[in-house]
This record gives C-alpha cells, sequence and structure tokens, in this order.
C-alpha cells in the first residue's frame, strides 16, 4: 500500500519543515505592555496582608511569593523566589529607578535573599517579615538602604511617566 505519491511526499516534507521552523514561536505574540501604575495600585493595594512564609496568595505572602503575585495579575510570570527574580529582567541603575522595577536586597548575609516593587518616590512595596506586606524607603539608612544589591525592569512593563 503506497502512502504518499510521488508529488504528496514533497509537499508533506515542505509542510513539516515549515511547522518545524513556525512552531517555536506560536503563543509568543508580542507582550502587550502593562502600565507601571497599575502593577504600583496593585501591589500597594495588599498593605496589610501578614506575611507567611512560602506565602503566595492574599492569605499571606513572603516577599518573592508577593512579587510573584502582582505580576501575575497583570499577565507576567515571574520566578518563585528571589534569586530567580534577580535572574530575571534587566539591570537599571538605583537612578534610573522607574514604577514597576524590582528591587532586591540582601537581608541574611549571602546574597539576594529579598524582592520588591519599586513605587516611585524613593519607596518600595514588599511584603516584611515582620509586619507584612508594606511601603518602605529604599534608602532608609537605618535599614534597606544598607542592604540594597540592584533593580531590575520587567520585559512588558511601561513607565507611565515616560509616555
Amino acid at each position: 500500500m503506497r502512502i504518499l505519491t510521488r508529488m504528496q511526499k514533497p509537499c508533506a516534507i515542505f509542510a513539516l519543515s515549515l511547522l518545524l521552523l513556525v512552531s517555536p514561536f506560536t503563543g509568543q505574540a508580542e507582550a502587550s505592555s502593562i502600565d507601571s501604575a497599575a502593577i504600583s495600585s496593585t501591589a500597594t493595594n495588599l498593605k496589610g496582608i501578614r506575611y507567611v512564609y512560602g506565602g503566595t496568595s492574599k492569605a499571606g505572602f513572603d516577599c518573592s511569593g508577593f512579587v510573584q503575585f502582582v505580576f501575575k495579575q497583570h499577565g507576567i510570570n515571574l520566578s518563585r523566589s528571589s534569586s530567580g527574580q534577580y535572574a530575571t529582567g534587566t539591570k537599571v541603575a538605583k537612578s534610573d529607578l522607574v514604577v514597576g522595577d524590582l528591587v532586591f536586597f540582601n537581608t541574611t548575609g549571602k546574597g539576594v535573599s529579598h524582592v520588591g516593587i519599586y513605587i516611585g518616590d524613593g519607596k518600595f512595596a514588599h511584603a516584611s517579615t515582620s509586619k507584612g506586606v508594606r511601603v518602605d524607603k529604599l534608602n532608609d539608612p537605618a535599614y534597606w538602604g544598607k542592604r540594597y544589591v540592584g533593580a531590575k525592569r520587567i520585559t512588558g512593563v511601561t513607565d507611565v511617566a515616560s509616555k
């Protein structure tokens, strides 16, 4: 029994080749821009939710679970850990921070261990182990200023001020 004719075989090979070439890109349409103000609003609207180690929901957050949750509300998937989130995005100088950037800290002496979301005016929203989701000053000389490690900008988040 002959499955393909002489003309069908080259057409089938061409179609399969085209499919193999194009398939890695299916479902990867250009990411629509998320308004950075929307990220900031979502983050600050969660203020007061308690800290829960490993928490990823409104029942309680840890720092990376909080950041992951906020971004997921806007269709952006991030890694679960602060170090994984630090490995994502584009490095940003502290002087160039815009609303929606992720800010990272070393709170344990062992590298990146805490993450928050920059909300402008030198402040960031984060899940604090002692007080839950809150807003603090990035350059607080008593604690955060000394522990700042760096910042990353996540693809798809657009600063409203630059529009």
